[in-house]
């Protein structure tokens, strides 16, 4: 299988990296909650952990650092909590001022099954994901999105049911192999626009 090759001598300065990590953080998500994780690994004997896990994808070790996105497995009381419990002391409000709010919302989640909440959680994290992967481009880094992995052995590797955590996808970020990628002389190609958008006038 022809896959994009990373560079693995070179490495993404970490202030790009933060800056990658800060705009993800900055994502919009469903209700504000921002139920999901980034997971950076930069050690080597982890990262070839995960590669095996990965269908042998040489960007999970080439890259610089691997960025793994992680959504909650249920939406709780206790986590909903303490999100607005945060929000209203960084704003300065009374700690019972969203009440009514968050009953709203875990009235919406109890009429969900886990695997569905879990997906909405996955869905919000996949926001912050293309965030990510627009502010690498900008900061001239390459990013490759991966879906191509075990995420039941993932979530092994890293201890995430622990957590109350399940891998959605991977995010290497580096340099590409200028040398070794296919693709690097070859014409970015996408469905026109003329088939891509549908209009209503």
């Amino acid at each position: 299988m022809l896959q994009k090759k990373m560079d693995s001598d070179q490495k993404v300065q970490q202030d790009k990296v933060d800056q990658i990590i800060a705009a993800a953080q900055l994502a919009p998500s469903g209700y504000g909650l921002q139920p999901y994780k980034i997971i950076v690994v930069t050690n080597q004997e982890l990262k070839e952990k995960i590669r095996a896990v990965g269908y042998n994808q040489s960007q999970i070790t080439d890259c610089s650092h691997l960025l793994i996105f992680a959504a909650w497995d249920l939406y709780t009381e206790k986590r909903v909590l303490e999100v607005f419990r945060h929000t209203n002391r960084q704003r300065g409000l009374p700690e019972d001022k969203s009440r009514d709010n968050i009953d709203y919302i875990l009235g919406v989640f109890e009429k969900m099954t886990s695997e569905e909440q879990f997906n909405h959680a996955a869905r919000q994290s996949y926001i912050s994901f293309g965030i990510a992967i627009t502010e690498a481009a900008l900061l001239g880094v390459d990013a490759t999105p991966m879906e191509g992995f075990d995420p039941l052995n993932v979530d092994k590797l890293l201890g995430l049911k622990e957590q109350g955590l399940r891998s959605t996808t991977l995010l290497p970020l580096g340099y590409r192999d200028e040398n070794e990628d296919w693709l690097v002389n070859l014409k970015k190609v996408r469905t026109p626009l003329t088939d891509f958008v549908i209009e209503f006038k």
